[in-house]
């Protein structure tokens, strides 16, 4: 090759080519970071690269070009400096150095984060309109309407509100309100940041919105009469807060908030609350009557002393908690300096308050279908009391007009014919009813009795009351679940009602072992009977047709106690009422749900084992649109269907020929049972029909006794003992004939036999025997035939009537064994609890727990 073609000597230092050409050597023992030089092969020559310059200047070529495409690899290109916007991660810094943001940086997003924060507040801020209580003042209606959407009354904001000036606010409710509410109020600028902070942190979580603490959110949340806890909303509401509290004079928020506040009664601002409490203009409360509206401020619900919607909120707990905080109120005062000492001594006695208009307006019947559904939408959409009563909802109930009216009529003329307080004072005072209807196809309620009214100053729902022991009503769950899960005796299969238990009177109960339970005394416990007559063995139809206790008491240990609740359960009974207690007398009865749970749990039975969930609702409609989640309940299949209808099958024999007899009066099938506690403490009938399952209850307790307790109702009505199958089964009867007048006569399926007989320990009859099930079952097969059911026994074998039993019928039994086990006098081998768990609302809490019976 020519001289003059050959490329010119490169100048030292290598150049642009130069580190191109070191990049692109195989990488030696220094890799990328360029400390050493690569070679082209271990034994190659060090010294020079042909056609490379000298080894020196490969060697700074190298260096250079592996810092460049070290920086390449990071996002810069080989060779140049870091062109990026934000450099992060570093391109200047190796390892995990690159990662440690620079002091630029840091700086720079704080500052940009707080610009971008302070602009946002200011644009917020100067977007919100401040509120005006004069714009607020009109809180709408709630409508309620019968099933058949005619109206049934409006309540809920339907109390006018007038605006007063903070002139008109006597000083002594200004300083009740802000010793009460917010002690800083007259110095802060509107908001508190830890109560912001707290609400926050509380939605982060997915738990429920909180509201703000100060006065003035208080003021702005009030302004707001929709119920949608959203976030937009409370950083609005906080936007809104700000801006008033450096814009607005204290006088002109503090007003605001009297005047938009709600006190309960449907009293919305100050000027209605004075008129609903105490019948006077606000100008005219007295410091003592000021501290009892702040009290009430803390929450309607809870402090009204009328009582209110939930089991906590009964008008002996609201009122118990109104005059503590009433007296806190007072005392907080003094503590910062609004009231002298001497001034608050004049206050010793609670404030009277006068008898509620709402109360009038909602009389009768009424009163309770409104809480009762008032509880439904609540519990549906997630509402509080104070949501609910800003109005607005177009509620449509299930509750049928007549259905109601035919309930409100046999109880008032059972009520009238035989209770008489004047001339049995002693025996007939404070007899209080409660009942429920519900429809068997679907689950809704579609008649309660809760008492006389809100206007006889009744507030406790009687038929959503918890609290009262069922008594032998429980004794169907006993059975159905021996049918579903068999016994000891019966090696895992479900059991037939002509299996044979002992039932003599006192005899001894043996534990899930085989070994004698024992009682407090430490001796076997024997489970009485309300009658000493010497049965011997019986089927469990028989012993359910004559509410004897022995064998059920067995029985439950038998099965399990655990296996009884969940059949409970499925059937429609609230886990919260069931009794604790592994005992004997938990098979009797000691359980304490609400008439509505016990007619819904009988309806499972009716319906062939389908449980629906009991529903006062149908829908409701807010701003002209219906709001979701008010379908009727989805059916469940509680238990085979031929248990069931053997359960059916065993309580029509309870009516035609055992202790509900009463109710043949109805004159179309009909099953039912009766069920009566300890010491006559409680009566019930729960029965059904396939259209409608009915229960009624029966007890006496002073509802204007602080603590809550049930009185004996031996000799009400003239009666010595009374039963579920007297009062309550006429109750039930008359009320049966009126709702289903008219309708064609229907009757149960009839049942498929089922399950093994598999006596108790000791009967004589062959055990266990087996007949196949002609169907697929829960249960296991039945049996090949069903024993005849014993006469009642009776002196001389005939019936007979006493004068004291207006409703004896000389052709049976007449219910006359009906009553309680009274096994607290032979002493139950574990305490029964001493007060009941309510989770109803409206729920009696606190009643003493006994033996119960038939």
């Amino acid at each position: 090759m020519s001289e003059h073609r050959r490329k010119p000597q490169q100048p030292e230092g290598g150049g642009r080519a130069a580190a191109r050409r070191a990049a692109q050597q195989r990488p030696g023992r220094g890799g990328a970071s360029g400390r050493d030089v690569p070679t082209a092969s271990p034994s190659g020559p060090y010294a020079e690269e042909p056609g490379h310059g000298s080894r020196a200047e490969a060697r700074r070529a190298a260096g250079r070009g592996g810092r460049g495409a070290a920086r390449a690899g990071r996002g810069a290109p080989a060779g140049r400096p870091d062109k990026r916007f934000i450099n992060y991660p570093r391109s200047d810094k190796d390892g995990w150095k690159r990662f440690v943001p620079s002091w630029k940086l840091v700086g720079g997003t704080a500052l940009g984060f707080f610009a971008i924060i302070t602009a946002g507040a200011g644009i917020g801020i100067a977007s919100v309109d401040t509120p005006d209580a004069n714009k607020t003042a009109q809180a709408q209606n709630n409508v309620y309407y019968w099933a058949d959407d005619t109206q049934m009354v409006a309540t809920g904001g339907s109390m006018n509100r007038q605006i007063v000036p903070i002139g008109k606010i006597p000083r002594s409710m200004q300083n009740a309100v802000i010793a009460a509410e917010n002690e800083s109020f007259e110095s802060d600028k509107g908001v508190d940041p830890m109560g912001i902070a707290r609400a926050v942190w509380n939605m982060a979580k997915g738990g429920s919105t909180q509201g703000g603490s100060t006065i003035t959110q208080q003021y702005v949340k009030n302004t707001y009469l929709d119920s949608d806890q959203t976030l937009k909303r409370k950083v609005t509401e906080l936007f809104i807060s700000i801006k008033l509290g450096v814009t607005e004079e204290k006088n002109t928020i503090l007003a605001g908030y009297l005047n938009t506040a709600y006190y309960g009664r449907d009293a919305y601002g100050i000027q209605a609350a004075a008129r609903a409490y105490f019948g006077k203009d606000c100008q005219d409360l007295t410091p003592s009557e000021g501290a009892f509206l702040a009290a009430v401020l803390k929450g309607p619900n809870l402090y009204n002393p009328d009582g209110g919607i939930g089991s906590a909120a009964t008008p002996e707990a609201n009122t118990q908690r109104a005059k503590q905080r009433w007296a806190w109120v007072l005392d907080r005062e003094v503590t910062v300096g609004r009231m002298q000492q001497s001034e608050r001594q004049q206050y010793k006695d609670f404030p009277k308050i006068i008898e509620s208009e709402q109360a009038r307006n909602m009389s009768g019947q009424i009163g309770y279908m409104v809480d009762t559904a008032k509880a439904y939408v609540m519990k549906a959409k997630g509402l509080t009391v104070e949501d609910l009563a800003k109005g607005g909802y177009q509620i449509h109930t299930t509750f049928d007009k007549p259905k109601v009216d035919a309930l409100v009529k046999s109880v008032e003329e059972t009520r009238d014919k035989l209770i008489d307080e004047k001339k049995r004072p002693e025996t007939d005072t404070f007899v209080q009813f409660g009942a429920a209807s519900v429809d068997v196809k679907t689950g809704a309620l579609v008649a309660l009795y809760g008492g006389p009214g809100f206007d006889k100053k009744h507030f406790n729902n009687n038929a959503n009351t918890t609290g009262v022991q069922v008594g032998s009503t429980w004794k169907p769950f006993v059975l159905a679940a021996a049918m579903q899960y068999g016994t000891q005796n019966s090696k895992g299969s479900g059991i037939s009602p002509d299996s044979k238990y002992m039932a003599n009177d006192l005899t001894v109960i043996n534990n899930r072992e085989g070994k004698p339970l024992r009682g407090k005394d430490g001796k076997p416990f024997k489970q009485k009977n309300e009658s000493p007559t010497a049965y011997g063995y019986v089927t469990l139809n028989e012993a359910m047709e004559k509410s004897i206790n022995v064998p059920f008491a067995q029985l439950v240990f038998d099965v399990g106690h655990d296996k009884v609740r969940s059949v409970a359960q499925a059937a429609g009974i609230l886990p919260e009422s069931f009794d604790p207690n592994d005992n004997a007398s938990f098979a009797l009865g000691t359980s304490t749900p609400s008439a509505i749970r016990m007619a819904d749990s009988y309806a499972t039975f009716a319906a062939s084992g389908t449980h629906h969930e009991p529903y006062s609702v149908r829908s409701v409609q807010k701003d002209g649109k219906d709001l979701p989640g008010f379908e009727a309940p989805k059916a469940q299949q509680a238990m085979d269907n031929s248990i069931a209808d053997n359960v059916t099958k065993v309580l029509r024999n309870v009516v035609e020929n055992g202790t509900g007899t009463k109710a043949k009066k109805l004159g179309r099938p009909a099953a039912g049972k009766t069920g009566t506690t300890d010491e006559n403490m409680s009566a019930w009938f729960v029965g059904y029909t396939p259209e409608l399952s009915t229960s009624v209850t029966l007890f006496r307790s002073d509802p204007s006794a602080e603590k809550k307790e049930l009185i004996s109702m031996k000799g009400v009505g003239d009666i010595p003992s009374l039963h579920g199958g007297d009062i309550p089964a006429e109750i039930w009867t008359k009320y049966m004939q009126a709702a289903l007048n008219g309708l064609p006569e229907k009757d149960f399926p009839e049942p498929e036999k089922i399950g093994v007989i598999a006596d108790g320990a000791g009967a004589p009859s062959p055990s266990p025997s087996m007949v196949p099930s002609p169907t697929p079952s829960a249960v296991s097969p039945p049996p090949s035939a069903e024993t005849p059911v014993s006469p009642s026994p009776t002196k001389g074998g005939k019936p007979s009537c006493k004068p004291w039993d207006l409703y004896c019928d000389p052709s049976s039994d007449g219910g006359t064994n009906s009553g309680s086990t009274n096994s607290g006098a032979s002493g139950s081998p574990s305490p029964t609890p001493t007060s009941t768990k309510t989770g109803k609302p409206g729920g009696l809490s606190g009643f003493p727990a006994g033996g119960a019976g038939g």
